[in-house]
Formats: C-alpha cells, structure tokens, sequence
C-alpha cells in the first residue's frame, strides 16, 4: 500500500476517511476551495509522482458541483505525473440518463463518461450503477460493485429470515432483487407499475403472493420516495405481513425523508455511498449501513492487480 493515494473530494468526506481507515493510510492532503464566485481550485499537497492514486467523490448534490470537484482533482493529479489515477465514484449521479427520453435529448451519462477520461481517469469505480450498460460508455476499465453482501450481512444481522419475500419495485429491478433472493434464500416477488410522468408513480398490480411473508423491497436508487411508498401500500394491502426496503443509494430528494417518515414502511435502509443529511439523521424509520469496507477492499484489491469480480462470488 505504500505507493496508493487517497484523494478525497466534498462530497462524502465521512465515507472517504471510512475507506482510509479500513486501508490503513491516511487520506492525500490537499485543498479543494472555492473562490469567491464558486470557482473550484485544488491543490495537492503531497508529491503523487508514480503513485497509484484513487479520486473518491460521489456526483451526488450539488451533482454538478461535485463532478467539476472529481474532474479537477483528476486533472490535477494527471499534471503531477500520478502512475495511475481510479476516480471512485460511489454514487455516478448522471447514470438514469442512459438513453435518449425523445426528440433532442442527450444522452447525459455517456457525456460525463466522456468528461472523466478526457479528464485523465485510468480507470472508474463504482456502486451499483443505476443501468449497466453505462460501463459501456467509458473507453477505460470500469468496476461496477454490488451492495448486495452489505445487505444480506444486514438482513440476516437485524431480523428474521422467516417467510422473508424480495421484491422488486419495477420490472427493471428484477435482475437486482433476483440476486439478492438468491443469496438469502428467497422468493421473489415483483411490482408492476405504471408511470404516468417522471417523479410520479401508480402501482397496478402486484406479481407473486406476497400474503403472510415479510417483504423486503430492492432497488438501487430512492430519490422522490414515491415508488417505495406506493408499492409498500400496494403489498400491505396484497396481504404481506410488513414491508422493510434495501436501497443502496439514499438521493431523498425534496419531501422525500417526510414522505418515508409518514408511509407504511416499517424501515429504509440505505448506504452511505451518498452523505446523510440531518433529515435522514432524525428520520425514525430510516437506517444508514456502511459501504467503506467494500470500497476499501476494492480498491486495495485494484492496487495488488488481484481480482475484484471475486468479492461477490
């Protein structure tokens, strides 16, 4: 490890001093400031020339804030002759802009992709990227890792298995919460919705017997809350016995925390790949679960050139 950088960004200080701590160095010094208009300035304080370096920054909000964070941090250690530089990216913001919606729309996330390598990245790593056909837009190797064994450790840690359900919340989520009930022993359920306009969601029908079973819904992002909380309403009414949510990334954009605080679901669970607000610290029935460990492992595995695929077979 002693030719490895850490280099964190403002995002999600907490979780890079995690990742440091589980690898055993110190975070990089360095300054990343703001002029008096909002100007991003970086300064690296340690020599990184020939090092194995690692960018970790979250593009969570204020995304584009936090994204001219990482590119600037990149480019920064590309001038100072850094070996090799990984932009660990926990939370890849513009992931759900994987396609074009319509007419003269972009396809965002291939445009950031972009934006990351022509800034000097080697290679990315991610958490559970909202579409997987995102790697495909990067020309460099990227890492997508899984949440799942942070959240069957949890599961099997905080209750019962017994007449446990995985559901998932849309057709799309299938392959997410199929893994999941795989390793835990399962069935699987799944909700089928019905969305009339983006942030807004109708629960239609439920596919799977949900009734007398504790159902566990899966899925990778939760941003307005309004699909979580119409399809905790929809299996409550189906018969389940109570309905728990394995999320890996908390967005909580707007009302969101207040929409969980008020629904029919006894606990979200969420990990840290995005920085909780006082909001999610106050919320009674939402719980936040550390991914540092997985990251660190990946990372220090990255570094040996060892396999990182084998961490969730």
């Amino acid at each position: 490890m002693g030719a490895m950088k850490l280099l964190a960004g403002n995002s999600n200080r907490a979780l890079a001093e995690a990742i440091a701590a589980h690898l055993n160095i110190p975070l990089c010094r360095a300054h990343v400031r703001r002029f008096a208009d909002q100007e991003i300035w970086v300064e690296v304080l340690e020599n990184v020339r020939g090092q194995d370096t690692f960018v970790i920054q979250s593009t969570s909000f204020p995304a584009n804030d936090h994204m001219m964070e990482l590119l600037i941090m990149t480019d920064a250690l590309r001038r100072a002759s850094a070996r090799r530089i990984t932009a660990v990216i926990p939370y890849f913001g513009y992931a759900r802009q994987d396609r074009k919606q319509g007419p003269r729309t972009p396809i965002s996330a291939k445009l950031v992709a972009n934006l990351i390598t022509r800034a000097g990245a080697d290679r990315v790593l991610t958490v559970d990227l909202h579409a997987g056909q995102v790697q495909g837009f990067f020309d460099i190797p990227t890492d997508n890792l899984f949440a799942a064994p942070v959240m069957v450790s949890d599961i099997k840690a905080h209750r019962q298995l017994k007449n446990a359900m995985v559901v998932s919340p849309d057709v799309g989520g299938v392959v997410r919460a199929r893994a999941l009930a795989k390793r835990i022993d399962a069935p699987l359920a799944i909700v089928d919705k019905r969305r009339e306009r983006a942030g807004e969601s109708e629960v239609m029908n439920i596919i799977g017997d949900v009734r007398g079973h504790n159902c566990i819904l899966v899925d990778d992002i939760i941003d307005s809350g309004g699909t979580l909380c119409n399809a905790a309403e929809a299996l409550l009414a189906a018969g389940a016995e109570s309905v728990h949510a394995y999320i890996t990334h908390g967005v909580l954009s707007g009302a969101a925390v207040d929409r969980i605080v008020a629904s029919k679901l006894k606990e979200l669970v969420i990990t840290d790949t995005i920085r909780e607000t006082e909001a999610v610290k106050a919320a009674p029935n939402i719980r936040v679960i550390p991914i540092g460990p997985l990251i660190g492992e990946a990372i220090a595995r990255t570094a040996r050139e060892e396999s990182v695929s084998s961490l969730f077979d």
